[in-house]
């Protein structure tokens, strides 16, 4: 029951269904789950360790609030960590892995969450080919943070389908970069692509009431 509330509520923080900002009160969430305030003290402590739930001066808790100058930072970072991972994928990774990059060639584009979901995954395995699991670890926090941005900067219908179009194509040619080895082309494209995700993040994050 405990994992269970706290997969839970962690889900809903990262689908934004929980909303940056968003009070979590620990009487009405023992409620919800039809259970004492013990595990959901305990799922609260595990998600502000994740820097997804913070303590209000009232000593409740709420949803770590998204903003900018956190978004620059998570897609700085990104950017230093993706472009090291993909010109030693390009140096290093078997033949077989680089093939197994083009089932990652398409992906679901009917909602957010699902191509949200193909976005993770995609780049979380390439920080797995980098055989570097210093770098899969600091990826896979730098990723989940990474959603939740965008879930909440891609909010309108039509720029949402624009970004993951662009996504995709961007994935492709980074695919075609790391199947021939050519790693400063791979370098050169994962740099592009992230400073495409850094312009509409950023564009939609000034058009939102949740940024704090």
């Amino acid at each position: 029951m405990r994992h269970h509330i706290f997969s839970e509520l962690r889900d809903g923080i990262m689908s934004c269904s929980l909303a940056p900002g968003s009070e979590m009160s620990e009487n009405e969430l023992a409620r919800r789950f039809g259970v004492s305030k013990t595990p959901i003290r305990d799922a609260l402590q595990k998600l502000e360790f994740e820097g997804l739930v913070e303590i209000t001066a009232r000593q409740g808790h709420r949803v770590t609030q998204i903003s900018v100058s956190d978004a620059q930072d998570i897609l700085e970072l990104r950017k230093i960590l993706e472009v090291g991972a993909v010109r030693k994928i390009a140096a290093e990774a078997g033949n077989r892995a680089l093939s197994d990059l083009d089932r990652f060639r398409d992906a679901d584009m009917s909602s957010l969450a699902e191509f949200a979901r193909y976005n993770h995954t995609f780049h979380r395995h390439l920080s797995e080919l980098s055989g570097n699991r210093r770098l899969l670890d600091a990826m896979r926090r730098l990723m989940d943070n990474y959603d939740r941005i965008c879930v909440v900067s891609l909010s309108m219908r039509r720029t949402e389908a624009e970004a993951m179009v662009a996504a995709l194509v961007d994935h492709n040619k980074l695919i075609d970069a790391l199947q021939v080895r050519d790693g400063s082309a791979a370098a050169r494209l994962a740099a592009k692509h992230i400073e495409r995700s850094r312009t509409q993040v950023l564009r939609g994050l000034s058009n939102t009431a949740v940024v704090a």
